[in-house]
């Protein structure tokens, strides 16, 4: 597909599974809206192991791409199909559940060429966020927030465009899941390239979702943790040896004064402060040597 110009190079990734209702009006709005875009770009459909009707309705389909995943493997499965498929530079991902705003798609493509991803952040409207969802996610958004240093506006937007090399760069640590998001904005923001944030709308989704508030908590969650592992080793250690350092300075004032004598259980506690803190350098030292 043709926009006005030949440059810059659009791929957009659409995951899919089960959305026979509302795919076909979906892709008219997203080509209509591109169309209004000055940029050459290809519509990729990843049908992720779907059991209605919406594989034979996207064949159905002009100037489409399709990639069809014969059982459900995950978003994040499916979004790096599209990705390894994609022939352009650019990558924009969206989900055909109409949460999204197609008409904001224009705005993410202004800045597209001075920041290595651009991310529609949901700040705008948030009537559909479930409450529940919002509780669950509020530790998970602290301590994304700490390993970058600052608030990040939106952890896991399915809206965003982003430099396709720089995604194959983490292809190893990109989960299958619906974590995706919240892993490349992190690992993108940990090391510092180009991320700018346009405010959106969100919609209620058309059809039934398919998040499990409980089990996805949890893997983000674990997500986030490996992340600052991964990024900023010292994040965790130096916390956690602090924690034994002070337990372990308290039992010493506590056998001292109460007990006068030293025991068992402070020098435990101190042992353990100096082994994290040895084991949080030595992570920093493997992580800082793996960057060079």
């Amino acid at each position: 597909m043709v926009g006005l110009m030949t440059e810059p190079y659009l791929s957009v990734v659409v995951p899919v599974h089960n959305e026979e209702k509302h795919i076909e009006a979906f892709l008219d709005q997203l080509r209509s809206a591109l169309l209004n875009c000055p940029f050459a770009f290809e519509v990729i459909v990843v049908n992720d192991g779907s059991t209605d009707k919406t594989h034979e309705l996207i064949l159905k389909l002009e100037q489409i791409k399709l990639i069809n995943h014969d059982t459900n493997r995950g978003y994040g499965s499916a979004i790096k199909s599209g990705i390894l498929a994609a022939s352009a530079d650019k990558i924009l991902i969206t989900d055909a559940d109409g949460t999204y705003p197609t008409e904001k798609i224009a705005d993410l493509l202004k800045y597209s060429q001075d920041y290595d991803m651009v991310v529609g952040a949901r700040i705008v409207n948030k009537t559909h966020h479930s409450k529940v969802k919002r509780l669950a996610k509020w530790p998970i958004h602290l301590l994304a927030n700490y390993l970058v240093g600052f608030k990040i506006p939106d952890l896991n937007s399915g809206l965003r465009i982003f430099r396709k090399d720089l995604a194959l760069k983490y292809f190893r640590l990109l989960p299958n899941g619906f974590s995706l998001t919240t892993n490349i904005t992190l690992a993108f923001l940990a090391d510092g390239y180009r991320v700018k944030y346009i405010p959106i709308d969100y919609h209620k989704r058309v059809g039934k979702s398919k998040v499990h508030p409980i089990r996805d908590a949890v893997n983000y969650l674990v997500l986030v943790m490996r992340m600052i592992l991964f990024y900023n080793p010292l994040k965790f250690f130096v916390p956690v040896a602090g924690v034994f350092f002070a337990l372990s300075a308290w039992s010493f004032l506590y056998d001292i004064i109460k007990l006068d004598d030293l025991t068992e259980k402070t020098l435990i506690l101190f042992v353990a402060f100096v082994q994290i803190t040895i084991l949080g350098f030595l992570a920093d030292l493997i992580n800082k040597r793996g960057m060079d």
